[in-house]
């Protein structure tokens, strides 16, 4: 890549800056050029800011059941409200639906209320949540004017329960999983590679060998076996964290055999035979010169493992093997869409799933764009 396409026009105009540029400037400079990686990194931030305080973003208190909101159809927000006299002003709301029943089946109809208009404001109260555990609020970025007529963005479920907002609560657990999962995978591997690449000999035979193990067996059936092997009577906390293990188990292995590779090649090179001729510990010369010379590509790495983390609780959870109700994740959330009366009279039961979607395609454009990114030299 060259010294242009590198710093895009503003730095190129400025030699300077660029000749005294570390290697993390010039990974950002790359970065901001790759507009889908731009798109990931804002999407995703979003996610994780959700995923922090997700009771600021829902609706309805995700936990409480309505019996007469069972299988509620989505409501249309309109953002543009017209007086009697023609007059508009840009002011949110939904109509509320009125719920009837079909005098041959008995089934529950919701048709829209058009004379009626239920209008939203912006940081209202509603119902309390607490934030990260540690203190209790009740704003919301959106709430009903009529504290007594619930919002159903994307419907509710069989036990008129807002999907909307239990999609926002379940981004903290499976975000975190995947977070969690990773870091715990990251340390695992760049320990025991970063052991075996460093050292050699006898020690690296045998992580070696039990890297080659744990790549052989099959990732799937073992996560299944191992969840299933769990107390269905644990509490929530202690299960969430078992399966968050599980899940990171077999995920160092792969992260470990590059780091492995990466020490060995840079265990004979100049900086590392000065830094150890100049009296440094092994310590210092692993993670103060070995490890940030390739920091860049274990960023790249975590960030597409997140979606793989994601994407196998979400498995295990929709299979009944993962977390529990009322444990509330994305997984958990699609158990619901498993019977055909989900899918032909309430398709919005899928909306978890588009969730799942959309997390992982921006997690995936980030990290192809950290990829590119890590080395603009070789560009």
């Amino acid at each position: 890549m060259s010294e242009a396409a590198i710093a895009g026009g503003a730095v190129a105009a400025d030699p300077k800056r660029l000749a005294v540029a570390s290697q993390w400037q010039l990974m950002w400079w790359a970065f901001k050029r790759h507009r889908a990686a731009m798109i990931g990194l804002w999407i995703t931030v979003i996610l994780y800011v959700i995923a922090v305080v997700p009771g600021f973003f829902a609706v309805n208190d995700p936990a409480k059941q309505n019996a007469r909101a069972a299988y509620h159809p989505p409501q249309a927000l309109h953002l543009i409200d017209t007086a009697e006299d023609g007059s508009w002003s840009i002011r949110p709301y939904i109509h509320p639906y009125v719920l009837k029943r079909d005098p041959q089946t008995l089934a529950s109809i919701f048709t829209p209320d058009t004379t009626k208009k239920v209008y939203l404001k912006l940081f209202g109260q509603g119902f309390e949540y607490k934030v990260l555990g540690l203190f209790t609020a009740s704003t919301h970025l959106f709430a009903s004017e009529n504290p007594n007529q619930p919002l159903f963005f994307f419907g509710a479920d069989r036990l008129g329960r807002c999907v909307y907002s239990r999609i926002m609560e379940g981004a903290q657990i499976s975000l975190s999983v995947g977070l969690v999962g990773v870091l715990m995978s990251l340390s695992l591997g760049v320990l025991l590679g970063g052991i075996s690449g460093y050292y050699g000999g006898r020690v690296d035979f045998v992580i070696q060998r039990v890297i080659e193990f744990v790549l052989s067996l099959p990732t799937i059936p073992i996560w299944l076996a191992l969840a299933a092997a769990l107390p269905q009577d644990w509490p929530a906390v202690l299960n969430y964290f078992m399966i968050t293990v599980i899940l990171s188990l077999t995920g160092w292995a792969q992260l470990a055999r590059v780091v492995r590779g990466r020490f060995l090649s840079l265990r004979t090179e100049e900086f590392v035979t000065a830094a150890r001729l100049d009296g440094a510990s092994e310590g210092r010369i692993i993670f103060r010169h070995m490890l940030p010379s390739f920091a860049s590509h274990i960023i790249a790495s975590m960030t597409l493992a997140i979606p793989a983390m994601i994407l196998a609780e979400t498995s295990l959870s929709f299979l009944g093997l993962g977390l529990q109700p009322p444990t509330i994740s994305w997984g958990v959330l699609l158990r619901e869409a498993q019977n055909i009366r989900s899918i032909a009279t309430a398709p919005w039961l899928f909306a978890p799933g588009a969730a799942v979607v959309l997390a992982v395609i921006a997690l995936n454009f980030l990290g192809d764009g950290l990829r590119d990114a890590a080395d603009p030299y070789n560009k």
